[in-house]
């Protein structure tokens, strides 16, 4: 009976299957394909069609249009100018979408997510990947992955924007005050927005992660462990604050089209 261990070791013993595992494991992979898929292709076509973004009356605007800097916005929509072409290829918010789409796609969580389900590398735990070589994120394209904490950066004063479209919907077009289902609507977006961008593992890493000394650093480290304990929801997070943009623009694109009225309880 050998006694190498390690990398001396024998083989292991060949399986007539390529894995022991006799539950679902596949099924998490299908609903992230299928949910990824779902809102990229729906942000797709809300981004590039360009219209029912804005409700005058109720200072709507959709998470998708914000900041609207084209010269085909609106003129209440354009809270920050107007200095873009319009053009049907340029989304009117292209300061902006960029950066969120690389925000999220060099999200730790959502790596974890399309590498299993659209790169199925691998797959599941204890099942092989189809990859022949496994180089993980020390080449181009993998290797820009390593920039997502400049990404958060962006995200995080992307998030203040969308948070003063947030207060502004509060004012009724004659300047008074008005709450309706749509700010609602709003409000829970943008406190899952906040709660997702701050779960971010560097955002925790802003806060503390390179501290040496927890103590002499009270504020920081109180405020390291609170976004530690967010930090344990990341994921309920990425997946809540997707569902809650597509939501809202659905909500606005039906008000502003007049395909339904909001529902006002003030103003």
């Amino acid at each position: 009976m050998s006694t190498d261990t390690g990398v001396h070791a024998p083989p292991r013993a060949r399986l007539p299957v390529s894995t022991l595992r006799n539950d679902r494991w596949w099924v998490p992979q299908v609903l992230t394909i299928a949910g990824l898929s779902i809102f990229v292709i729906y942000a797709t076509v809300r981004v590039f069609l360009q219209q029912n973004y804005w409700v005058e009356e109720y200072h709507y605007l959709t998470p998708f249009y914000s900041p609207c800097i084209s010269t085909g916005c609106v003129d209440g929509a354009a809270h920050f100018g107007r200095f873009i072409p319009d053009h049907a290829l340029i989304p009117y918010a292209a300061l902006s979408l960029p950066f969120l789409l690389l925000f999220r796609l060099t999200c730790y969580y959502y790596r974890k997510a399309y590498y299993r389900s659209f790169w199925l590398a691998p797959p599941a735990c204890a099942v092989p990947e189809p990859h022949a070589r496994y180089t993980g994120e020390t080449r181009f394209p993998l290797i820009l992955q390593n920039i997502h904490r400049y990404f958060f950066y962006l995200a995080f004063a992307i998030t203040i924007i969308n948070t003063y479209d947030m207060l502004l919907a509060f004012q009724t077009a004659d300047g008074g005050f008005g709450l309706g289902l749509g700010n609602v609507i709003l409000v829970v977006n943008v406190v899952m927005l906040w709660l997702y961008t701050l779960s971010c593992h560097s955002c925790r890493h802003v806060m503390g992660g390179r501290l040496k000394n927890f103590s002499k650093h009270p504020v920081r480290y109180r405020m390291w462990t609170r976004i530690s304990a967010l930090n344990t929801r990341h994921m309920e997070f990425a997946w809540i604050s997707l569902g809650t943009l597509m939501l809202v623009d659905l909500y606005v694109m039906l008000v502003a089209s007049g395909t339904i009225t909001d529902l006002r309880f003030i103003g």
